[in-house]
């Protein structure tokens, strides 16, 4: 099917296939759920959907479930699978596409899955690809400006989000809702059964909160109760994703203490604030972050606990958002003492055009090349060039973009991808390295 859309793609105008294509994956959804015979009915569905921190509410949420005895599963953009048994995600996708989704949810139906959390993008759902899923709890992380070189406007991406907040009012389900985003009105009037959260505004809110280096611990309070929470990762942007989780935990009538111990059960999500420590005297850190507003998450979770010199590699994708390039680079320099800038997914777009780009942003937050502006198009050559700029204790280099990714897309195709391990080797290399004598 995907072959076919190719193909037809190159011969419709891009306008118009855009207009047609939601119903071409709409009658592939339907084709699907025959074929797998409409799966997820008869299990519970929980879809989370937003911005940012999808895929750590998601996992947040599983593991809780698990945690509490419930056979859970979920999709998310890093993983699947069924309690602990969970799977790396080779697809470069948010959320599979209708045939795989349904082949899935078979699977976890047959193997005996009673709630499945599946992290639900706003391409699927503008392209009603969740078509025949019956969403009994729907989950908004926050919403920022993202993917509008496949929406167009605002509007339309807000809109795709809110449709998942639709499908659950249809069936009669509940609405979980960050209060302190500011589109939190158009997710409300959608479903008439809510529950919001936040810190500053919400039914169940964060108080005497304590962000560490490497953790977060709070007091979530709704009317008479209160949950003693700690998030095992670090910053203000987990603390509301782990305030959704507990939500949902609440809603679903899990204990006060299933909800804090099924949340603190989460010590690490792969490729968010992933740290990677082979004994080296700095940090490094891993994070999928690639649209501004998770840039200003990552960089202000950080800095505040980053004591000596913050240097940050990243890209921005070709054939994506190109406003957001020269914004990365100023939000970037703004916060890290020196930034390296090289490829992340260029496809068939002139990589160091991109760079470019981002360097104009960077520029004008006043980091000048060749001094604390570098520019590498390799990556993982700019990976190793990072890894020489900081050395002391107190240091932090953080390579952003990637995450967990598997592979990287170039102008000749695909390639094996892992920037974790990427990042590891180049640290045992730099330590292996002999002094050189002065």
């Amino acid at each position: 099917m995907a072959n076919f859309r190719s193909l037809v793609k190159k011969f419709i105008p891009t306008n118009l296939f855009k207009k047609i294509e939601p119903y071409g994956h709409l009658v592939e959804a339907v084709a699907a759920n025959v074929r797998y015979g409409f799966p997820s009915r008869g299990m519970h569905i929980i879809g989370v959907t937003g911005t940012n921190g999808k895929t750590t509410t998601t996992s947040l949420i599983q593991r809780m479930l698990h945690e509490a005895g419930y056979k859970a599963a979920l999709m998310s953009t890093v993983q699947y699978g069924v309690g602990l048994d969970i799977t790396p995600e080779p697809q470069h996708m948010t959320t599979a596409s209708a045939p795989l989704l349904q082949r899935r949810l078979r699977q976890f139906k047959r193997a005996g899955a009673e709630w499945v959390v599946v992290e639900t993008s706003s391409h699927a759902l503008a392209q009603h690809r969740i078509w025949g899923i019956p969403y009994e709890i729907a989950v908004m992380t926050n919403i920022t400006g993202d993917h509008l070189d496949y929406h167009g406007t605002f509007a339309n991406y807000l809109e795709a989000k809110r449709r998942l907040f639709a499908i659950t009012a249809r069936n009669h389900g509940l609405g979980i809702i960050n209060a302190d985003d500011k589109n939190v009105d158009k997710f409300t009037s959608t479903t008439t059964n809510n529950i919001t959260y936040g810190i500053k505004h919400g039914d169940l809110r964060a108080t005497k909160s304590d962000m560490q280096a490497d953790h977060s611990t709070y007091v979530a309070k709704i009317g008479n109760d209160q949950y003693n929470i700690t998030v095992n990762l670090p910053g203000e942007f987990n603390i509301y994703n782990s305030l959704a989780a507990a939500a949902t935990g609440r809603a679903i009538g899990l204990t006060k203490s299933q909800i804090e111990k099924g949340i603190a059960a989460t010590k690490s999500v792969e490729g968010r604030m992933m740290m990677v420590d082979e004994g080296q005297k700095f940090s490094a850190v891993v994070d999928y972050a690639s649209t501004p507003d998770a840039f200003e998450r990552f960089f202000e979770a950080i800095k505040p606990s980053t004591k000596g010199k913050l240097v940050v590699v990243f890209g921005s994708a070709g054939r994506r958002d190109e406003a957001k390039r020269s914004v990365q680079g100023e939000i970037a320099a703004k916060y890290a003492d020196e930034i390296v800038v090289t490829e992340e997914d260029d496809r068939d777009i002139d990589g160091n055009k991109i760079m470019d780009e981002i360097a104009a942003g960077a520029e004008r937050g006043g980091k000048v090349r060749n001094k604390d502006l570098f520019l590498i198009l390799d990556r993982e050559e700019a990976i190793g060039f990072a890894l020489t700029r900081v050395a002391k204790a107190g240091d932090l280099v953080a390579f952003l973009g990637k995450g967990h990714e598997k592979t990287i897309e170039r102008a000749d195709g695909e390639y094996p991808w892992n920037e974790p391990e990427i990042v590891r080797e180049a640290i045992k290399n730099l330590l292996s390295e002999k002094p050189k004598k002065r």
